[in-house]
């Protein structure tokens, strides 16, 4: 059970981590699907996000947004328990950001996230309510035109209150470009290498890692144990390409198969009850987004 719940940790501590690289989505519009194989689970997400960026100074932007997330879970299988409780869950979060040029070469981020993630079936309760935030020193020469390799180097802290680690994490992602065409990024929620085929499109080989955790209102009893939380730990594989409509605006397409996955009840203490449809399947994530 620790093992799990440690890889969970994992994820959410990643996935939070993308928040400093959201800094600079100022709209998304997203779908994600994964049906489940040999079962008759499915799980959905829908995601939208609006970030609006104030500039306090020269070079100085504080960024205010917000974000919401809907995940519908297709739980259709015969489990020994009701699963009406589990099939709606939002995320909601409050995106704070603040950033600034420390020196000629580095800026510096700063991200706070109250997160709101439940099933609101009910009026909301301490337990629905989370913190997360980061603070990120970024190194970005990727538009130096005297650098044959750009690069962007981002090194932070970052904190997860679903995480269940009293303490902030560290972080480091750094992104390449090989030539005109070929490029890699090597970090976490996401490591991929991209080729461009065009001015306006490009492919990539990725790996990367989703999830959630969320606490459940109507608590239940599943085999004896109390249920208050749930959550979803996906490792996925697989190809994507991306088309510019314009400079800032971006379709994407994601395909691939998780390789890893994991969907839990979990009691208050976020320890492992009861392990829904865990068989690995399909992953599809498309959208687009409005960027700087």
């Amino acid at each position: 059970m620790r093992y799990r719940f440690l890889w969970l940790t994992f994820v959410l501590f990643f996935i939070s981590i993308s928040g400093y690289s959201q800094l600079t989505d100022l709209a998304r519009l997203e779908y994600s699907f994964i049906p489940q194989s040999n079962t008759d689970d499915d799980y959905t997400r829908l995601r939208a996000l609006i970030n609006y960026p104030i500039e306090t100074k020269e070079d100085c932007y504080l960024v205010v947004g917000a974000e919401y997330n809907r995940i519908i879970l297709d739980l259709d299988e015969n489990y020994p328990f009701n699963t009406q409780g589990l099939k709606l869950i939002h995320i909601i979060d409050l995106n704070l950001g603040y950033t600034f040029k420390w020196n000629e070469n580095w800026r510096v981020g700063l991200k706070l996230n109250p997160r709101i993630a439940s099933t609101l079936t009910k009026s909301l309760g301490a337990d629905d309510y989370f913190i997360n935030g980061g603070v990120f020193v970024i190194n970005d020469r990727t538009k130096d035109e005297s650098s044959k390799r750009p690069y962007r180097l981002i090194l932070g802290l970052t904190y997860n209150a679903t995480t269940g680690l009293p303490f902030p994490l560290p972080f480091v992602s750094y992104y390449r470009a090989i030539n005109e065409k070929w490029s890699f990024n090597a970090g976490v929620p996401k490591s991929n290498i991209k080729h461009i085929l065009s001015e306006k499109s490009s492919i990539q080989a990725f790996v990367g890692l989703d999830g959630y955790l969320a606490h459940l209102q109507e608590p239940s009893v599943v085999e004896g144990q109390n249920v208050d939380n749930i959550s979803l730990s996906v490792a996925v594989g697989g190809l994507g390409y991306e088309y510019l409509f314009s400079k800032h605006l971006v379709g994407y397409l994601y395909t691939g198969y998780t390789f890893r996955l994991n969907n839990v009840l979990r009691n208050e203490d976020r320890d492992e009850v009861f392990k829904l449809d865990d068989v690995n399947a399909f992953y599809l994530r498309t959208g687009i987004k409005f960027k700087i």
